[in-house]
């Protein structure tokens, strides 16, 4: 008899994987402090299970596990292990003062793991999964049991492995695509054949972890909640192992976005950006400008078309309101493909009201530079107008800059700013010359600015390069860029944040 699977608002519980899968990505590891600020942001955002490493890993994975634990009180604190006693030791060790906690272990269940990895058989592998659950049952109320690589094993012989670790105690049975390999409607169609076939399904709750190896992972996900899965394991920004996770963002807002789906989160959605622009920071993983939700062009438009209908009602272009994730407003962006209701639209931004004839010169004027130009600043757009050179003045500009930095160097910077024809001197401290430098010029501004936003790019690529700096920072919920381009980085860097304030102010 085939079990339904119900169709209601369901809870989908978030299992994030950023502190453990994602820290996998070559370069991306952070050290204690670090795991401890995200697991912070991660416990803010409303993430229901925050896996935190491998604590049989290394020294630095256990006590990541252990200080997490004593910090983060309201998210389940999971802890990886092998189908090994010693590695299941090392969990509980490692997860003793936290308040929920979870120990996730499991087997290589697919034949190349079991032929290949293990040099076993698939008797001997149920076997060790059944011992492994029973023995972590012993230390946690809550265990995980993950079949790797579910994507490429046998249903039949899955729906084996799954019955018997519910048998033994497990609470949440997870199945990984481990390598990206299934399409959505295998996927789906795995997870509907244990929620049909496996006796005792109903005793635990069933789990997704896709990678994205074929830009599936997503989808994948999505399928699987749909046959019944209520557990979804993300990662911020997508990233781990070679192609990534599934994007917890993604997932989410799709979620969100369409009303089919019988699940609901407690993600709280306003969140999002500032929490991947702190994992992208944090990780050294810059976000690609085209990646959804979160990625600098998901709400940004060029085409004259597309900004046109924007202006007129969001949703002609728009699924997702920008403001939902922590964004303040979609980007009209001014390029040669822009039309006439775009530049009107950064004209009365600005404050400046043309006449449809105006409006119309000024139009062809723009067409001509964005064809040169990839840039168009306000600058630019003040020349367009008409407006006289003193009106477009900078009120700050940068008139010294002087910074010390490198190795065993405490990173210091003296600023000296021009601010309506008086000179003001401030000198301090920060993780690094660019963050020293920004902390004197918002001491001498006396404003509270947040960035938002900071993209370094090489014109040349040569040593001499000159570096061309895009700045966005936020003041009292209003958005405000700044650009410069110099052949001292810091130099360009610091007169781009002092661009964008003197817009400001």
């Amino acid at each position: 008899m085939l079990r339904e699977v119900p169709i209601m608002n369901d809870k989908l519980y978030i299992f994030d994987t950023t502190l453990r899968d994602g820290e996998q990505v070559p370069g991306c590891q952070l050290n204690t402090i670090e795991k401890i600020e995200l697991a912070k942001l991660l416990e803010t955002l409303g993430v229901d299970i925050i896996e935190c490493g491998f604590p049989i890993s290394s020294p630095g994975d256990f006590k990541s596990v252990a200080e997490i634990s004593k910090i983060i009180t309201e998210s389940r604190i999971c802890a990886l292990s092998r189908a090994v006693e010693k590695d299941i030791d090392a969990a509980a060790d490692a997860l003793h003062f936290a308040r929920l906690k979870r120990i996730h272990t499991g087997i290589g269940t697919s034949d190349y793991h079991i032929k290949y990895k293990f040099n076993s058989n698939r008797e001997e592998i149920i076997e060790r999964a059944v011992a492994a659950v029973k023995y972590a049952r012993n230390k946690v109320d809550d265990v995980e049991f993950y079949a790797e690589d579910a994507g490429r094993t046998d249903n039949e012989y899955l729906a084996r492995v799954v019955e018997a670790v519910i048998a033994a105690g497990a609470t949440v049975v997870n199945i990984p695509d481990t390598t990206g390999y299934c399409f959505p409607e295998e996927f789906g169609a795995k997870i509907a054949y244990l929620v049909n076939n496996v006796p005792n399904i109903d005793k635990v709750i069933i789990s997704t972890h896709c990678h994205n190896d074929l830009g599936m992972a997503t989808a994948n996900t999505l399928a699987g909640i749909m046959a019944g899965a209520r557990q979804a394991e993300t990662t911020i920004n997508g990233i781990g192992e070679r192609a990534g996770n599934t994007a917890m963002e993604e997932v989410v807002m799709a979620i969100k976005s369409r009303k089919e789906f019988p699940v609901y989160t407690d993600i709280r959605i306003k969140q999002i950006t500032k929490v991947s622009h702190q994992v992208s920071s944090m990780m050294r993983m810059p976000v690609q400008p085209n990646k959804a939700i979160v990625g600098r062009n998901a709400f940004a438009h060029s085409s004259g078309i597309h900004q046109d209908g924007v202006l007129k009602n969001r949703e002609s272009y728009e699924i997702i309101d920008p403001t939902d994730i922590g964004l303040n407003d979609s980007i009209i962006a001014l390029t040669a493909r822009s039309g006439r209701a775009a530049l009107n639209h950064h004209f009365q931004r600005l404050g400046i009201n043309l006449s449809a004839q105006d409006l119309a010169i000024a139009y062809e004027k723009f067409l001509r530079l964005a064809d040169s130009k990839k840039d168009i600043d306000d600058a630019d757009l003040y020349e367009l107008a008409g407006v006289a050179e003193g009106n477009i003045t900078q009120k700050i500009k940068l008139s010294y800059l002087q910074v010390v930095c490198g190795k065993n160097a405490i990173p210091m910077a003296t600023v000296t700013l021009d601010i309506d024809g008086e000179s003001c001197t401030a000198t301090c401290g920060g993780i690094g010359p660019i963050d020293a430098a920004f902390s004197a010029v918002k001491t001498l501004v006396h404003r509270k600015i947040n960035l938002e936003e900071m993209l370094i790019q090489s014109i040349n690529k040569g040593t001499d390069d000159i570096g061309k700096v895009h700045i966005q920072v936020e003041n009292k919920g209003q958005i405000y860029y700044g650009f410069a381009a110099n052949k001292d980085i810091i130099t360009a860097t610091v007169e781009a944040l002092v661009n964008a304030i003197s817009k400001l102010l």
